[in-house]
């Protein structure tokens, strides 16, 4: 999957404006679109390595940007000093006081929409994100869509930041590089002897979540392969089902409510593949560089949410007339049985995320074996 930096004619150079010495981004939520923000704060971070960066969002979610160098942050309360519009001037004041001059809203709804306008009347300098609202609804119209691949939203954050007059290089796909799990339980996860496959069946929205007999025979069939199958998830309804599944396997435990959302990236960087859903732990996996196979129902990759760095052959969808029917899976299936997601079998999912590895294991065993009948004079020096 391209970037896409190239297709929003992105031209990624510029100064460093008077104007820019501290800078406010702005993503509130949800999770997903925090965690594709990261990967553009962090090449704002590496063209500028003094600016002052402050990032407004939810105080759950500041974990997303813990490898990025000297970022502050302004947690937000909507649940209590911020909440309603003299939460908002109180924002507004807070901001204010710490030396904002420059804003980059990354999110376009209402409540950022009047944070913003105090701020422009303020002095600050103001940049929106142009989010394509038209051309995605072409996308997903019931009749004659129009399926093109659209602008990335990580694209459209940087356009955003060079909107402002700021230099911005191309984000970096990060590598996967196994994390210390000091903040998992040591009965979760044994020393690593085979493959750790994460499983990840959940959404917000029923449009985009694997139905759950069909997650049931997933997670048993990876568990044939694996040595670890570890299932992850947030609400009470994914607790029960993961708790269901490790009564099935003694290879197959659960994660959720495990850890912090710094654990579950640490244990995401430790797995050898994850399968996901159009949803946030697929943007956590490419937080790690963790290759994520995806599942796409009533969304579609081509709406710009795709997962920054992740391989385009790992997307698993089916092609029909009736999708995408929405941009982010909340509309009801207008069948009512949700075909676009139950026609995708569990062993299509096996397929798609073993062929790789087991490609990589039997390099590896060619590999060795070349080097002990080397070491052994069988061959040529």
């Amino acid at each position: 999957m391209t970037t896409g930096f190239a297709s929003a004619g992105l031209i990624l150079k510029g100064g460093v404006p008077d104007y820019c010495d501290h800078l406010l981004v702005v993503r509130l939520s949800s999770m997903g679109d925090v965690a594709i923000a990261v990967h553009a704060v962090e090449a704002l971070r590496r063209a500028y390595p003094r600016m002052e960066i402050t990032v407004l969002t939810r105080p759950r979610f500041i974990p997303l940007f813990r490898d990025i160098p000297r970022i502050d942050f302004f947690p937000l309360d909507l649940q209590g000093r911020h909440r309603g519009v003299r939460g908002l001037v109180r924002l507004w004041s807070e901001l204010m006081e710490q030396g904002i001059d420059s804003v980059a809203d990354l999110h376009d709804v209402l409540r950022t929409k009047v944070l913003r306008t105090l701020l422009r009347m303020s002095g600050c300098r103001v940049s929106v994100i142009d989010k394509g609202r038209a051309d995605k609804a072409l996308l997903v119209r019931p009749e004659n869509k129009l399926l093109v691949r659209l602008t990335p939203t990580l694209a459209r954050y940087c356009q955003t930041l060079l909107e402002l007059g700021l230099k911005v290089r191309p984000p970096v796909v990060r590598t996967c590089r196994p994390r210390p799990l000091d903040g998992v339980p040591g009965s979760l996860m044994p020393e690593k002897r085979g493959l750790w496959i994460g499983v990840a069946p959940f959404a917000g929205h029923r449009g985009k979540t694997y139905p759950e007999p069909l997650a049931e025979q997933l997670v048993e069939g990876l568990a044939l392969h694996s040595q670890r199958v570890v299932i992850f998830g947030g609400g009470e309804p994914e607790r029960e089902f993961a708790c269901r599944m490790e009564r099935r396997g003694d290879n197959i435990v659960s994660a959720v409510g495990v850890c912090d959302l710094g654990g579950e990236l640490d244990l995401i960087s430790n797995l050898d593949a994850i399968v996901t859903m159009d949803s946030a732990v697929m943007h956590m996996a490419s937080l790690v560089g963790t290759r994520a196979v995806s599942l796409w129902g009533a969304t579609h990759p081509y709406a710009g949410f795709y997962g920054f760095g992740q391989r385009e052959e790992d997307i698993v969808q089916a092609d029909m007339p009736c999708r995408p029917c929405s941009v982010y899976g909340e509309r009801p299936c207008r069948y009512g049985d949700y075909r676009c997601l139950t026609s995708i079998s569990p062993q299509q999912v096996i397929d798609r995320v073993m062929a790789p590895l087991r490609r990589a294991a039997q390099g590896e065993g060619e590999r060795t074996a070349a080097g002990r009948r080397k070491r052994a004079g069988k061959v040529p020096g």
